[in-house]
């Protein structure tokens, strides 16, 4: 079964992006670093998934400021940037998909990964927004691809704390941030979940805000 994970390259300044850099590290997979740009990373997104026809995708972003992985539960058709990205674009208040729904559901066993991540004793948790940048944007992209070209391949998307030498950029105190080889201890185990558990577990995972 062929697994393709995709990450990031640096934005926002930054000289890493601690997508790329576990992606970068997790073995047995297809990796892809894709541009943090709207519209260009869809594209190199399709393209590999063209090349490798792998069963499960799972991409993979940057969340600054959030303090452990987080595994995202749903994808909304929105563009909304409050950055620009990597080519200067900045859309405010367009669809990704125009006349697509509202949003998408991850087709991954969400709960399953957040469960196998923690059991790799790495701190993890459901996700109920993307947000409106390049991440969400990348997330609908994949799931409207699999709605409506490739109902067998599951996907969806997990997003990295800060690495601890961004973190220490970002403010005093520092900001939450994980290394690079333990978030990709997490991927492995989300990935591992991805393949083997068919049906979600049925454990909490929703938040009051």
């Amino acid at each position: 079964m062929t697994v393709l994970l995709t990450g990031f390259e640096p934005f926002d300044g930054s000289s890493v992006n601690p997508s790329w850099e576990a992606v970068s590290l997790v073995q047995g997979v297809r990796a892809v670093r894709l541009p943090c740009v709207f519209g260009e990373s869809l594209e190199r997104l399709r393209a590999a998934v063209a090349e490798h026809d792998p069963s499960v995708v799972v991409c993979v972003g940057q969340a600054g400021g959030r303090p452990d992985v987080t595994v995202e539960r749903v994808a909304v058709n929105l563009d909304d940037a409050r950055i620009p990205d990597n080519a200067g674009r900045q859309p405010i208040d367009e669809p990704v998909v125009r006349g697509g729904p509202a949003a998408y559901f991850a087709t991954l066993p969400v709960k399953a990964c957040v469960a196998a991540a923690r059991a790799a004793s790495v701190p993890a948790s459901v996700s109920q927004s993307a947000g409106t940048f390049v991440c969400n944007h990348l997330f609908y992209g994949l799931m409207h691809l699999i709605a409506t070209e490739r109902p067998r391949m599951r996907g969806g998307f997990v997003h990295l704390p800060f690495t601890p030498e961004q973190a220490l950029g970002h403010g005093v105190p520092a900001a939450p941030s994980m290394p690079s080889a333990t978030a990709a201890t997490a991927l492995t185990a989300i990935v591992t979940a991805a393949v083997s558990v068919g049906d979600d577990l049925r454990l909490v995972g929703g938040s009051l805000h």
